[in-house]
């Protein structure tokens, strides 16, 4: 099984095909209809310069959209954007923390809607996390030095590229 950067469009376009062969996802989804952008701090010691977003829209189990976003379109589009450090989100994705708690503790911060909107989205959360890692995930606490700086060359290129 091909092994998936984490926070790429390799990574998000695969776990979008994966999702869509997933039924049992699909339903777990089924009654959500949001658009929730995903903010991940900047880290340059582990290959992000610069705060970077991405964004999930759901309609009815169905994903009409995941990839990433611009924050200033984040802002006039998304329901809400989420933000946590990278490793906070590893935490989440390698199901080592719990997404709820996590937003009531401040660990994730709601930068653009509601707390009590986002608390009510939660039970969606385990279905979401099981969306994004049906696919072997790299995160960069776990790349050598030099993966890690070829992963950030190609998280700048990307950016350059999709104006995000």
């Amino acid at each position: 099984m091909a092994t998936y950067q984490y926070c790429t469009p390799e990574w998000l376009a695969e776990s979008a095909v994966r999702y869509e062969q997933n039924p049992k996802l699909k339903r777990a989804m089924q009654k959500l209809i949001i658009i929730v952008a995903f903010k991940i701090y900047a880290n340059p010691e582990l290959g992000i310069d610069q705060d970077i977003l991405f964004s999930a829209s759901i309609n009815r189990g169905d994903i009409k959209k995941l990839g990433f976003i611009s924050e200033a379109e984040a802002k006039k589009e998304v329901d809400f954007i989420l933000a946590a450090s990278p490793q906070q989100w590893a935490k989440i994705l390698r199901k080592e923390s719990m997404f709820a708690g996590d937003v009531m503790l401040g660990r994730i911060v709601v930068e653009h809607g509601s707390k009590p909107g986002v608390i009510k989205i939660a039970p969606y959360s385990t279905a979401f996390v099981d969306a994004l890692t049906q696919v072997d995930v790299q995160y960069p606490d776990e790349m050598s030095p030099d993966e890690l700086e070829q992963y950030r060359n190609r998280v700048n290129e990307f950016r350059t590229e999709l104006g995000v």
